[in-house]
């Protein structure tokens, strides 16, 4: 095992690091930019180092800051987290040169699964159902137009290299293709350097369930359930739960049994998440895969009992998965609101500032992970979410009232934020019989903003 890992992001993936790093005795280094010098995850670190001025592009994205930080503190492992330079391949080709485990799988499959285009040619290889779009990248205007005449429309336009929401729109037709084409191309290429697109059929009101896989070097694969991440807003995602109430127990087995195929056809090794659309008939159709911790693996952690942190490090160090598949088990109900520093009057624009003073709630059930505190000023220049709920019920009904609960005594003094708009989420009667699916926000809860 590692006797020293260096954590390369911030906020609260860092600090849940560190976390599980103490439990395992793994001494941590942390990473921090200019911006984060008072940051908690600096303070609970055993060591931290800065590696730039507050930008991203030149600390936690600069690669050989951090790899310089990894060789100068003598650390054995990079865990990357999400976002940042989690699903860069070659950021994970340099550690493995540098004689750096990195937490995460190969960069081969990384590259592979990374590219949105080349993942869904792999996946109809291993006969994954995808959903209808093109094989091959689209590079013009032109030949999206003609792609879409034979997809038919609606379509999805994404980006090869996209994530996160950007570099996507929706066409109803060809007369707003052509301006939604170049608009997400041109947002992707400022976002990814990548501006391949490629199309997809756009599947009406669909469920978005992804399913959380766990594999090691020697070949064992399972998967742990699913969680339902329909609740979206612009692509990102606000409110999540596992395991996913909508579909019977069958599709839930079917589609974890096709996450593993969809792993093993790439010989994937570490964490990772398959994530599917779901039509109002149960079927369903490959997205694609993350190549890292999700933000919302805390639900599938509450419902499994696993530490997936501790599961990825020790798969890094060469270890087989201490657990078969017949050995999962879930247990209730679990559901997970982010807690963002923004004003959703102002059209969810950030609220970065100082936290004069905060609670956050606790209790049977209720876990929290953050890495603010009173007294703490959130920087400009970083991803607004601040604090993630969870909470775990014996099954949905008690999950929400423990939920509802719980946010009503989540206090953050000196900054807006959007507990008010994960209130009417979760008193919003589509939502609490469970059949918000990804347009719910923009139907029935963003409208009365």
């Amino acid at each position: 095992m590692f006797q020293k890992l260096l954590i390369a992001n911030r906020g609260e993936i860092a600090v849940r690091i560190i976390r599980a790093c103490r439990e395992m005795g793994i001494r941590t280094v942390a990473v921090y930019s200019e911006a984060d010098r008072e940051a908690l995850h600096t303070q609970l670190a055993d060591e931290a180092i800065c590696i730039g001025p507050a930008p991203a592009k030149e600390s936690y994205l600069d690669m050989e800051r951090i790899l310089s930080a990894a060789v100068v503190s003598h650390a054995q492992a990079i865990h990357p987290g999400f976002g940042f330079l989690s699903e860069n391949s070659r950021f994970a080709q340099a550690c493995e040169s540098c004689g750096i485990a990195f937490v995460g799988p190969r960069a081969k499959m990384i590259q592979e699964m990374g590219n949105k285009a080349q993942a869904r040619k792999t996946m109809m290889k291993a006969k994954i159902p995808v959903i209808p779009g093109t094989r091959e990248p689209v590079l013009t205007v032109e030949e999206a137009e003609l792609r879409a005449k034979e997809i038919g429309y609606p379509v999805m336009i994404k980006a090869s290299s996209g994530g996160g929401g950007k570099g996507m729109r929706i066409a109803a037709g060809e007369e707003e293709l052509r301006d939604k084409f170049l608009t997400a191309q041109m947002e992707a290429r400022a976002a990814f350097g990548d501006d391949t697109m490629y199309l997809e059929k756009y599947v009406s009101n669909p469920r978005h369930v992804e399913v959380q896989i766990l594999a090691d070097q020697y070949g064992n694969t399972v998967y742990l359930g699913n969680r339902d991440c329909s609740v979206q807003r612009s692509h990102q995602k606000v409110v999540e739960e596992a395991p996913c109430t909508a579909i019977s127990d069958d599709t839930a087995r079917r589609m974890g049994e096709t996450a593993v195929r969809a792993a093993k056809a790439v010989h994937y090794v570490n964490a990772g998440t398959v994530e599917f659309l779901v039509d109002a008939e149960e079927n369903y159709y490959f997205m694609e895969m993350n190549t890292r911790i999700q933000v919302e693996h805390p639900v599938t952690e509450m419902i499994t009992g696993l530490d997936l942190i501790k599961e990825q490090i020790r798969i890094a160090a060469g270890e087989p998965l201490s657990i078969a598949q017949e050995d999962i088990k879930l247990t209730g109900h679990a559901i997970e609101c982010r807690v963002n520093a923004e004003d959703p009057d102002r059209k969810f624009l950030p609220c970065p500032g100082t936290i004069s003073y905060m609670y956050l709630p606790g209790g049977c059930g209720v876990r929290v992970d953050s890495a603010v505190y009173p007294g703490y000023t959130i920087p400009p220049y970083y991803d607004s979410m601040i604090v993630k709920l969870i909470a775990w019920g014996q099954d949905r009904q008690e999950a929400l009232a423990k939920m509802h609960s719980a946010l009503g005594e989540v206090v953050m003094d000196g900054i807006k934020t959007n507990v008010d708009f994960l209130y009417r989420i979760l008193e919003h009667p589509v939502f609490r019989e469970g059949k918000a699916d990804t347009n719910f926000i923009e139907q029935y809860v963003q409208q009365t903003v």
